[in-house]
């Protein structure tokens, strides 16, 4: 299919800027907006994931030269992403067997970015609003006794916290089915559980998941090539290039937006593209058919 190189280069910069201001790998945005340009929605998990990889890397290594990357956590959370990763691949393939990938991909998109999106622009508004009460009511997330009474705890210097490693690598291994099954770094999950579940500083947490983000999306993409054979590398080459041009805006803005503001423009976000989705999905279109000359 022909698609212009402009669109895909500014695709590629919004998203990798987004990546640089709220930590989170874009993908989100980036595998719904390749749909609605026509890429077929398993090309574009796949495909994506590549520019994940890039804009990831240059978004860490912004963290990384002021010291906001805890490695350690990062790297538990990592080994569970590889093997959350490894079983969402075998998911996949089972909804490509059986035909349904792009509407379990597009139901998928709108439960889990709804979701999300109320949960981050709820969180948000009371924040800003009344910081005091909305901060110590989320704080009971951090530390609740399930996860206290959890085994192999492990201390992690950094971040100073004493936890279970089952934890950040449960959260890891979400994280990494999503970048299989859904083409998203899983940076909108993996963000707020960072900060709610493990209780990390908040400026250690856009890196750390940055950190995460760029070695499953990696194994993601080298897991579609073989074994699905969904990733178009021209199409990613052009996401990675107006990816990396864009992350290096979004770390400099990141300085600049506050931590309840910048999860509510996040939220919006989340919510436009869901409901984008929901009405491609859901509404009945003017042109039911469509004639395609080959």
């Amino acid at each position: 299919m022909s698609v212009p190189i402009e669109s895909i280069v500014i695709l590629g910069a919004f998203v990798g800027f987004i990546s640089g201001v709220f930590g989170v790998g874009g993908g989100f945005l980036t595998t719904p907006l390749l749909i609605f340009m026509g890429i077929p929605a398993p090309v574009a998990v796949g495909t994506q994931s590549c520019q994940l990889v890039a804009s990831g890397i240059g978004g860490v290594m912004g963290y990384w030269r002021r010291g906001n990357v805890d490695f350690l956590i990062g790297s538990v959370m990592l080994i569970g992403g590889l093997i959350g990763s490894s079983i969402g691949m075998i998911f996949f393939r089972v909804l490509q067997y059986i035909g349904q990938i792009d509407l379990v991909i597009s139901l998928l998109y709108i439960v889990l970015l709804g979701s999300i999106g109320l949960m981050m622009l709820f969180e948000g508004f009371f924040t800003i609003l009344k910081p005091k009460s909305v901060r110590s009511e989320f704080n009971r997330l951090k530390s609740p006794r399930l996860i206290a009474k959890l085994p192999y705890k492990m201390r992690f210097a950094r971040s100073k916290l004493y936890i279970s490693v089952l934890v950040p690598g449960g959260i890891g291994m979400f994280s990494g089915f999503l970048v299989s099954v859904m083409g998203v770094g899983g940076g909108f999950f993996l963000v707020p559980a960072m900060i709610y579940i493990l209780g990390m500083p908040t400026l250690l947490v856009a890196g750390t998941s940055l950190y995460q983000i760029i070695f499953t999306s990696a194994f993601s993409v080298i897991m579609h090539a073989m074994i699905s054979q969904t990733v178009d590398f021209v199409l990613a080459f052009y996401l990675i290039a107006g990816g990396v041009i864009g992350v290096k805006f979004g770390v400099m803005v990141s300085r600049r937006i506050t931590g309840a503001r910048a999860r509510v423009i996040l939220a919006l976000m989340v919510l436009a593209v869901c409901l984008q989705l929901g009405i491609k999905l859901f509404i009945e279109p003017s042109n039911l058919f469509e004639v395609v000359v080959q």
